[in-house]
C-alpha cells in the first residue's frame, strides 16, 4: 500500500479546520460590527455571555478541532514514518475525518446535542482504535 496515502484523510482534517475557521469570522466580525461592541465588552467572559450560538458555536468547533484531532495528526505521520499504513488504518482514518466533518456541520448549524454526541463518539471510536491497534503492534515489536 502506497503509505503517503494516510496524507489525504490529514489534509482532509486540515481543510475542515480551515473551513471552520473561516466559518466562525464570518459569523464573528458581522456580529461583532453590527452591534459595535466596545474592546472591555470582548474580553473572554463577556464574550461567551453576549455573543449568540450562532456565533459561538463555530468558535467552540474550532477549539474542538484541537482535541482529539491532535492525536490523529501525530498517529497519521507515526504511522507513515513506520510504514504501517494499511487499508485498515485507511478506512478507519476516512470514518474518523467524515464523522468529524459530520460533527462539525451539526456544532455550527442546528447543534443538535445527542447528535453531535453520536457523530463525536463515532469519529473518537474510530480514533482510539487506530490508537490501541498500533499500541498493541509496537508492544509487539519490542
Amino acid at each position: 500500500m502506497d503509505q503517503k496515502a494516510i496524507f489525504a484523510p490529514i489534509f482532509a482534517m486540515f481543510l475542515l479546520t480551515l473551513t471552520v475557521w473561516t466559518y466562525m469570522y464570518a459569523r464573528r466580525i458581522p456580529f461583532i460590527t453590527k452591534n459595535n461592541f466596545p474592546p472591555e465588552k470582548l474580553q473572554p467572559l463577556e464574550f461567551a455571555r453576549l455573543f449568540p450560538p450562532a456565533v459561538s458555536n463555530p468558535s467552540d468547533n474550532l477549539k474542538n478541532l484541537f482535541e482529539l484531532p491532535v492525536l490523529f495528526y501525530a498517529l497519521g505521520n507515526y504511522l507513515f514514518a513506520t510504514s504501517q499504513v494499511d487499508r485498515l488504518y485507511l478506512l478507519m482514518s476516512w470514518i474518523f475525518v467524515g464523522f468529524r466533518i459530520l460533527h462539525s456541520l451539526v456544532h455550527c448549524t442546528i447543534n443538535r446535542v445527542l447528535l453531535r454526541f453520536y457523530l463525536y463518539l463515532t469519529a473518537s471510536l474510530a480514533l482510539w482504535y487506530m490508537v490501541l491497534r498500533t499500541g498493541w503492534q509496537f508492544l509487539g515489536s519490542v
